[in-house]
């Protein structure tokens, strides 16, 4: 099996150097080559020291230049830039001229430490702690892009106290040892991911994808993310770690891990993912579309929203120059605040190798973006299409080079402006102090190193973009982050859009805007936002249901159980409406409650008021009636004097049920129980004595009866007031210790609310009901007994009649009322009342009056004494 060696270039560190009074370092992570050529081999040379081996599968040539296209070149003319505006304005340091150092880290430890060492070394050569030439004195330096290079930079300037300002978010330089001396020109960290959160909270994505690295600051990440993510509802469908590609990396294993991860990517329902790892780690994700678990071929990989940390660079290998982008169209990344810089375009369209003496960087930065090379870099004759110098910058695709300023370029111009007025900040403090000095030049070029950590971090500016620049406590840069969407064209060129501004000193609520209207999807989601939920919303009327052993944004929607709603989507439980209010079908929405009452104005009370009042007029006229006829034989043979009496009583019993009708006040709530109680127990004891009377006056007919004295009024008169002053007492006891209030149900009767007298005491009202229904138990037995008592004066068959339908009617009462609600128990009362007092007035005094009115012949004394066997 043939061996795919991938070798390490053994060139000079490039470096790009510029005479000054002053020097500002740069590390630079211009390029990331791996190898210039890869060829195969039958075995591995031994000679070389650093070296990797990819298993390959046939004898193929391999001659792809491996070598990642150095877009970060940008960052170098920024600083560039930067550095001659300063020295072109004599306003900002006079009779100073800044000069720089650029040396490329190589994303190697070794290369980088080297590379801080020849920073701080006035010769040209590798010598530590030696200085000869004031005018080369190191102030600063400004790197490194990721956070392995700023760690490895900072570990060596720590020891000579050199401030370094890094241009790119480093998580892992957040708990730091106190002494680092390094300032950030980016925001704090915890400020991008709560955007992300609000981010994802905004669109409802609370179903992602997470990829990050395989290394420390990848899983750093997702330890800082995973509890605020979860702590705002949002889930993570799969975690997944791209294999660092090193020079002990079996290629061939990254590859089929890669494969694994697409699919991963391709099957699952979450269209959110969430992004972080180094500046180089875009060259990896554009790997995902052409890869498999079976093979190697070109796949499309459906439409997903790809939210990017600001430390994810937009740049390619060589070979990717033709491959599709796609799979990032309508991406939105998070990235580093950037204005536009005047005559910065100007000044990149007038760069080419001719006009950039000390730069190398160029050549290879050149050789590489326009597929082209020089012929003088090459001892023999050249292969391939001759770079003239003249070609265009801006003809360059966006992932080789871009010609308007990103956010790392836009921090490093920061930077040096940083630099620059922290140097015309001491000047202007020495100005002050310069009597001390037997008024000497300032001679900034010995200040020393660590005194300009105290004035770097006091410093505060406004940019040549309006933008102000100033540290916090901590050193970091109080900025915000812009949002980003990705317009990915055919030609694979892709266009930059701001659609959102995560802006920590906006008034509260305002921290993150985003404008909806100016992103543009994936055409995958057919213009429409997309969704990325484990679970489709729940819909008002439901909420949900956890689903055992799955993330909770996994779950099952179900209905609300009743009397409760649930008023907006994914609702985690359903609550109840107030007390005023009940749910409606849908379970959705709480409406107001009916007010329920029987009143005068509904059927219900208007059939009972009719009733109420004919039943009372029949009443009356009977009593009328028998007033009229008082001296015939058949009102005085039945004890006028009772007949008047229960006459009256039904009278106002029909009356009594008037004051069941309309809303409940204090007094018709005090009078209507007792009331009726106390009458209708007259009319009972009433019936009661009749009965007694009719058997005491057979037994007293016989001869010799010694019962004939009892005979009369006075006994009828004493069994009714004794009778009815058992129930008053009992209804005085009822109003002085609970008697009955007006009240509010809410919840007896479903959709109202019953207006109603609160019985006060339910003992003391059954008391009532049952001393009523013992009378007239007593009434239905005499009667019952003495119904077959010869003679036409005999009332208790009639009474009997009327104790039977009396006594049917409340029996059946209590039942009923029980089984009732609100405006209903109150009707039940009042039909109890008026067909319970409709059954004595019809039943006694029915006869009487057909008697009276239709056969007055029967109205004699001889019919009334004769008796019947």
């Amino acid at each position: 099996m043939a061996k795919c060696r991938l070798q390490y270039p053994h060139q000079p560190l490039h470096k790009y150097h510029q005479k000054g009074d002053l020097i500002i370092g740069g590390i630079a992570s211009q390029s990331f080559i791996i190898s210039n050529s890869i060829a195969f081999t039958e075995e591995p040379p031994q000679a070389l020291p650093e070296e990797f081996v990819i298993e390959s599968s046939s004898d193929t040539e391999c001659n792809s230049n491996f070598s990642v296209v150095p877009k970060n070149y940008q960052q170098i003319l920024a600083l560039i830039f930067a550095v001659k505006e300063i020295n072109e304005n004599s306003h900002i340091l006079p009779n100073l001229t800044l000069g720089f150092q650029i040396y490329d880290s190589y994303f190697n430890a070794k290369r980088t430490c080297h590379a801080t060492m020849l920073l701080m070394s006035t010769i040209e050569k590798f010598v530590p702690n030696y200085t000869y030439d004031i005018q080369k004195n190191l102030i600063a330096v400004i790197g490194g892009l990721d956070s392995q290079t700023s760690i490895h930079v900072a570990n060596v300037l720590d020891i000579y106290k050199i401030p370094q300002l890094i241009y790119s978010p480093v998580p892992v330089m957040n708990d730091k040892t106190p002494g680092l001396p390094f300032h950030q020109l980016v925001p704090t960290e915890n400020l991008q991911y709560k955007g992300i959160v609000s981010l994802l909270l905004h669109f409802g994505w609370t179903w992602i994808g997470v990829i990050v690295m395989d290394n420390s600051n990848g899983e750093r990440f997702v330890q800082t993310v995973f509890p605020m993510f979860s702590q705002n509802g949002v889930c993570f469908a799969f975690i997944e770690r791209i294999p660092t590609l090193t020079f002990v990396t079996d290629v061939k294993n990254v590859l089929e891990e890669g494969a694994k991860i697409h699919d991963k990517l391709l099957g699952s329902t979450a269209n959110v993912l969430v992004v972080n790892g180094e500046s180089y780690s875009f060259t990896f994700f554009r790997w995902l579309p052409y890869l498999t678990e079976q093979e190697l071929i070109t796949t499309t990989l459906k439409g997903k929203v790809w939210i990017a940390t600001a430390q994810l660079v937009v740049t390619s290998f060589v070979f990717q120059r033709t491959w599709d982008m796609k799979i990032f169209q309508g991406a939105l990344t998070i990235t580093i605040h950037s204005n536009n810089i005047e005559n910065f375009h100007r000044f990149l369209e007038s760069r080419s190798p001719s006009s950039a003496a000390g730069d190398g960087f160029i050549a290879e930065f050149w050789q590489n973006a326009f597929a082209c090379v020089f012929p003088m870099r090459f001892q023999g004759q050249a292969q391939g299409n001759i770079c003239t110098g003249e070609e265009k910058l801006e003809s360059l695709p966006g992932t080789f080079f871009e010609m308007s300023m990103t956010g790392h370029s836009y921090s490093i111009y920061n930077a040096v402006y940083t630099v620059a007025h922290t140097l015309c900040k001491i000047s202007k403090s020495r100005m002050r102090h310069r009597a001390m000095v037997g008024g000497g030049g300032l001679k900034l070029q010995k200040q020393p190193s660590w005194q300009l950590h105290h004035f770097l971090r006091s410093v505060s500016f406004n940019n040549s973009a309006g933008d102000e620049v100033s540290f916090d406590q901590k050193g970091e840069l109080i900025a915000g982050f812009d949002i980003i969407n990705w317009i990915v064209f055919p030609n694979q060129s892709f266009q930059r859009v701001k659609v959102g501004r995560i802006d920590p000193q906006a008034s509260p609520g305002h921290a993150f805007t985003i404008n909806e209207d100016a992103i543009t999807w994936h055409s995958w989601f057919n213009k429409v936002q997309p969704l990325s939920l484990c679970t489709e919303s729940c819909h008002p009327g439901s909420s949900k249901q956890l689903k055992e052993g799955e993330p909770f944004c996994c779950y099952d929607c179900i209905p609300c159980p009743e009397g409760k709603i649930a008023d907006q989507n994914d609702m985690g439980d359903c609550y109840e409406c107030t007390d005023e209010n009940y749910p409606n079908k849908r379970k959705n929405l709480c409406i107001p409650k009916d007010v329920s009452f029987l009143s005068f104005e509904e059927p219900m009370g208007i059939f009972s008021a009719v009733f109420s009042l004919s039943f009372s007029s029949i009443s009356a006229l009977v009593l009328a009636l028998f007033v009229k006829y008082r001296n015939t034989p058949i009102i005085k043979a039945n004890n006028q004097d009772l007949s008047y009496t229960l006459l009256i009583s039904l009278l106002l019993c029909f009356l009594c049920a008037l004051l069941f009708i309309g809303h409940p006040q204090k007094v018709t709530c005090l009078l209507r129980q007792s009331a009726f109680g106390i009458i209708f127990t007259v009319a009972v004891s009433c019936v009661l004595a009749k009965t007694i009377t009719v058997v005491l006056a057979f037994i007293a007919t016989k001869p010799g009866s010694r019962l004939r004295k009892w005979v009369g009024r006075r006994l009828a008169n004493s069994i009714v007031l004794f009778c009815s002053f058992i129930q008053a007492k009992i209804c005085i006891m009822w109003l002085a210790f609970s008697p009955p209030f007006p009240d509010v149900d809410k919840h007896s009767t479903y959709g109202e609310i019953v207006l109603e007298c609160n019985e006060g005491s339910v003992a003391m009202f059954y008391c009532v009901l049952g001393y009523m229904g013992f009378l007239a138990m007593a009434s239905f037995t005499v009667a019952f007994l003495a119904r077959k008592l010869p003679g036409s004066f005999n009332e208790a068959k009639f009474i009997t009649f009327s104790m039977m339908v009396f006594c049917s009617v409340w029996f059946s009462f209590v039942p009923t009322y029980l089984s009732t609600k609100g405006k209903y128990m109150v009707t039940v009362e009042i039909f109890c009342i008026l067909a319970s007092s409709a059954g004595l007035l019809g039943c006694i005094f029915s006869p009487k009056c057909y008697i009276i009115l239709l056969r007055p012949e029967l109205n004699n004394r001889e019919q009334v004494m004769l008796r019947k066997c």
